[in-house]
């Protein structure tokens, strides 16, 4: 039985490893990993595979940036030519990327079977590109790995059979505590950057939201200022963040204020994340690394797809454009947490993908 998984982000790398790892060792399953391409500079992509014991691509189709169209139809002509050749009996695809979509649409349209890991998750916000690429996978797929109650729900609201959905638990969870253990015994990242343990806060945004629109890069800019006289604000800066602090004339100010450097592999960012006082991100997978490792988490977004943490109070969700207006509330939010023990698992026990092995196993084998 032979499955193309398609990747082409950051975190599709980090939850294919942990998927590809059940499936060699649990399964007779043939997969072929085939990267699109999406993010290609080194510290965004190859040092994935190097760190995480990933098998190295079958193929990177090479398709770069673009625009959404642009960018999707590529993956979409060149996902096709791939399984024209390799005739695979499913296609798997994870997360709410245009290589995610495009993965998926191929599949469909050759009648293939989809299969979608971390499906059911909504924001309810469709001028997010995201969004739009969660509900069409899902709708396109015909088997759907969903990792909380609350996607599961979603998932049936839409008129999605229930025959085509498992709850099998968060596949980054596993993830987190299988390399979480590597990069504390590995990583030298403190060292290497000359922080403490609990006295940074480790910072990322990059969301085409927040990042293409002057008032929202603003706000946040500012917020972090006005962090950064209480707290070290550190700062693996994509290069999406990059480009458009310097074309904003931002950049000078965040060198000032913040301790900015490269974006960094998954066991690096771990032990950051696990080794930081909290967290603020626009990134969903950054929020949950941040409650796997007992972090509070400051989201810098109007709505999240984890709505299980903003409910159980480790993530506080704030707009951009009133960060700096909210900084008093989130220095409660942030004492409240450290009166918390760490919270009780809703994310599968770290044996999602288990699970999946497991299903994929009864259904295509």
């Amino acid at each position: 039985m032979k499955i193309v998984t398609i990747v082409g982000a950051r975190p599709q790398f980090i939850k294919a490893a942990i998927v590809s790892r059940a499936i060699r060792s649990e399964s007779s399953i043939n997969e072929i990993l085939v990267h699109t391409g999406q993010h290609y500079d080194t510290n965004m992509s190859e040092i994935f595979f190097d760190q995480m014991g990933i098998p190295a691509p079958y193929i990177n189709l090479g398709i770069g940036s673009g625009t959404h169209g642009s960018q999707t139809g590529r993956m979409l002509e060149s996902i096709e030519e791939v399984l024209f050749k390799e005739k695979p009996d499913a296609v798997l695809v994870y997360g709410d990327t245009n290589s995610t979509l495009a993965g998926v649409l191929a599949a469909a349209k050759l009648n293939i079977s989809g299969i979608h890991v971390e499906a059911g998750l909504r924001s309810f916000n469709k001028s997010m590109p995201e969004e739009i690429n969660r509900v069409l996978t899902d709708h396109a797929a015909d088997i759907l790995f969903a990792p909380t109650e609350t996607a599961v729900t979603n998932l049936k609201k839409e008129g999605i059979s229930t025959d085509k959905i498992f709850l099998v638990g968060d596949v980054m969870y596993d993830s987190a505590i299988y390399y979480g253990q590597i990069a504390e015994k590995e990583s030298n990242i403190l060292d290497l950057l000359k922080l403490k343990m609990n006295n940074y806060v480790l910072t990322t945004f990059h969301r085409a939201e927040n990042t293409d629109r002057i008032e929202r890069l603003k706000g946040i800019v500012e917020g972090l200022i006005l962090m950064s006289e209480t707290y070290k604000i550190v700062i693996p800066l994509h290069p999406r963040t990059r480009n458009s602090l310097q074309r904003t004339g931002l950049y000078e100010k965040a060198l000032e204020h913040f301790f900015i450097f490269e974006p960094l592999g998954y066991l690096d960012m771990i032990k950051l994340v696990s080794n930081a006082l909290f967290v603020i991100t626009d990134s969903g997978g950054l929020q949950k690394e941040a409650f796997f490792f007992g972090k509070p988490c400051i989201t810098l977004r109007d709505e999240t797809e984890w709505v299980e943490l903003v409910n159980l109070g480790w993530n506080y969700l704030v707009s951009p454009t009133c960060f700096k207006d909210t900084y008093t509330d989130i220095v409660s939010f942030l004492n409240e947490c450290t009166k918390k023990e760490k919270p009780v698992d809703v994310y599968g026990g770290g044996k999602a993908s288990k699970r999946i092995v497991e299903i994929l196993n009864n259904k295509l084998l």
